[in-house]
């Protein structure tokens, strides 16, 4: 009877021990999962993230229309699209891509609120006279009140995006990169 027991002992042990080999195989069989770093984070808007192989596509493309462009410079923009975009969305503004959407938020918060007198456009007309030429006022009026349109949103939205940085949470992270 000892035997009997002693050999079922033996037989349990012998059992566990291939229990651990295969777990040990099973273990090496398995691919080898590692972390790996795929893309930084160099900006955080409130809860959008800006990684840096965003910031490298865009600088791509900047520098091929403005070589001097700096990277902190496209960082700034890519910034400054991601708060006028969140604000566009809570005016359930929507269109075919963002750059549309930022236009009709441009036009609907700031453009249609500026307004350019006659008398603005003829003074301007009349100090210009050698840059208009032989053109008469009434010929380029539209063009002198787009100048002055153009110019006034820019001062706008200017302000308007510094208000949206003042109430937004913006976090760079840029330690141990080179813009």
């Amino acid at each position: 009877m000892e035997n009997i027991q002693f050999f079922d002992v033996r037989l349990l042990i012998v059992k566990k021990s291939i229990l651990i080999i295969y777990a040990v195989l099973l273990l090496f069989s398995l691919p080898v999962v590692s972390a790996e770093v795929i893309d930084r984070v160099v900006a955080f808007v409130d809860d959008k993230a800006i990684t840096l192989s965003e910031l490298e596509e865009k600088y791509k493309a900047a520098v091929k229309l403005s070589p001097n462009i700096k990277k902190e410079d496209v960082l700034n923009t890519m910034i400054n699209r991601v708060l006028l975009l969140r604000e566009a969305k809570k005016l359930r503004i929507e269109g075919p891509n963002e750059e549309n959407i930022i236009k009709e938020y441009i036009e609907l918060k700031l453009r249609t609120f500026i307004k350019v007198t006659e008398d603005e456009m003829r003074e301007f007309y009349e100090k210009n006279q050698k840059e208009f030429g032989k053109a008469e006022f009434d010929d380029v009026r539209d063009k002198i009140e787009e100048y002055f349109i153009e110019k006034e949103v820019n001062v706008r939205l200017k302000k308007h995006i510094e208000e949206l940085k003042s109430k937004a949470y913006i976090k760079i992270q840029l330690k141990g990169y080179n813009l």
